[in-house]
């Protein structure tokens, strides 16, 4: 965080001086030092801490002082005296240690560290949803941004169909049906430009509430030639290859992911709370090992008194059905943590399954809709050569530039959430490093 917030300062330095462009990297450093919920998961792990910390001072010897000021009025015969002449003060500090409790205080001390444990294994959890949410909102951003100008240019295309429809219906060479499919073809393009129009302008306010900016900085664009390597490592991958690929994402997940720790952490906290409960049942020795005391009175002036022995004192429970009744709730509460951890295991393997499956059918849909994006093209400017020949109809015309349009916000789609999907992958992985999950993806 001391690291995220320091960048962030240079880079308001920067956005203050010019307005340059800001990549995925600063976005996220962005994110992190604006996240609310992350600064407050970082006060609730120090002041776990703090709670862990407390449960440590338990265990050392207390130390205590103790004062007294006292005057009488009356004697022993009820007779009244003046008060003053019977004025007296004293002061005592000792040290008590608990010498024997049957191992409580290394229990609570245990049970205090997983808490700790258990917040900062929270607070990792959102490290990597933040990270999660500002990626996706930055490639929601630019997926906007190129079906706003994939929009644009088909309503170009729409529009210059139309000057040659008219230019054709004037010399009598066009139907009015035609014309009239020309026109409503180019009102239909310019209605799907709008439309992309909203979808970056609403896109790129999520990222702004992300970032905490009030205005939209311009976005730097993907390489996507770096992730080249990996959709087609992916896209041709085996059901063997797949499986292995799986086994080895399952033992980064199960050694890192936070849900499976939080998840293992709760069985170890109710697993020390049983066994706490069933301490209960043993009785507590605390001794007081030194003590040492300053009186002082009118009449008799200063006196000190000091002792060094050690005076012992005990509690043994006999309310043994009170005792019973919690160390049943315990056992209850750890069995429940158990089904628990087995849960959170099935969830994460089902959640794995299904981001790994979805990162290798996005890498297919990459290719598959980069060769078809590939002929469409091919086949539209075929088809508007045709058309400025007087060769192809209006219809024609229409189809192939629909039919481009579509399968270029369908290659638009699938390259973005191909990054989201390896985004998803990177957060389950609990990896800063998206190239180390990139090398893990390639087999290296």
């Amino acid at each position: 965080m001391k690291k995220a917030v320091l960048s962030c300062l240079f880079l308001f330095m920067g956005f203050a001086l010019s307005a340059e462009t800001i990549s995925l990297e600063e976005a996220r450093v962005l994110a992190l030092a604006n996240s609310r919920s992350l600064a407050k998961y970082n006060l609730n792990l120090r002041n776990s801490e703090l709670d862990e910390r407390s449960q440590l001072y338990t265990m050392l010897p207390s130390l205590s002082a103790r004062y007294s000021v006292g005057m009488d009025y009356m004697n022993r015969d009820w007779g009244f005296v003046n008060p003053i002449d019977t004025l007296s003060a004293g002061a005592t500090v000792s040290i008590t240690q608990v010498i024997f409790q049957g191992g409580k205080s290394v229990i609570r001390k245990a049970i205090s560290g997983i808490a700790t444990e258990s917040v900062r294994n929270d607070a990792m959890a959102e490290y990597f949803n933040v990270l999660d949410s500002v990626d996706n909102a930055y490639y929601s951003a630019l997926e906007a941004a190129a079906s706003l100008e994939a929009a644009e240019s088909s309503l170009q295309s729409a529009i210059l169909s139309l000057s040659m429809a008219e230019i054709r219906q004037a010399n009598g060479m066009l139907n009015q049906s035609d014309y009239m499919r020309a026109l409503a073809d180019k009102e239909s393009r310019e209605s799907s430009r709008n439309q992309a129009r909203r979808s970056l302008s609403l896109s790129l306010s999520r990222l702004n509430t992300l970032l905490g900016l009030n205005q939209a900085p311009e976005l730097s664009q993907i390489d996507f030639s770096a992730y080249e390597g990996v959709i087609q490592r992916l896209a041709g991958i085996s059901d063997e290859e797949a499986g292995a690929l799986y086994s080895r994402l399952w033992d980064t997940i199960a050694r890192a992911n936070p849900s499976l720790v939080r998840a293992a952490l709760s069985r170890e906290r109710a697993e020390y709370n049983y066994t706490l409960a069933k301490r209960d049942y043993v009785p507590t020795i605390s001794a007081t090992i030194f003590s040492t005391g300053l009186n002082w009175s009118i009449a008799n002036g200063f006196s000190t008194s000091t002792s060094g022995g050690i005076s012992i004192s005990g509690n043994i429970p006999l309310d043994f059905w009170v005792l019973s009744n919690t160390l049943e709730k315990s056992k209850i509460a750890y069995d429940s943590a158990m089904m628990d951890y087995v849960s959170a295991e099935i969830s994460m393997e089902t959640e794995l399954y299904s981001s790994l499956i979805n990162t290798i059918a996005q890498a297919e849909s990459v290719l598959s809709s980069r060769r078809t994006l590939e002929y469409v093209e091919k086949n539209f400017e075929y088809v508007m050569e045709r058309y400025r020949l007087s060769q192809a109809s209006v219809s024609e015309y229409v189809d192939s530039s629909s039919l481009l349009i579509t399968n270029r916000n369908n290659y638009i789609r699938s390259s973005y959430g191909f990054l989201q999907s390896i985004s998803k992958l990177r957060s389950l992985a609990v990896m800063d490093d998206e190239d180390m999950l990139i090398r893990l993806l390639m087999g290296n």
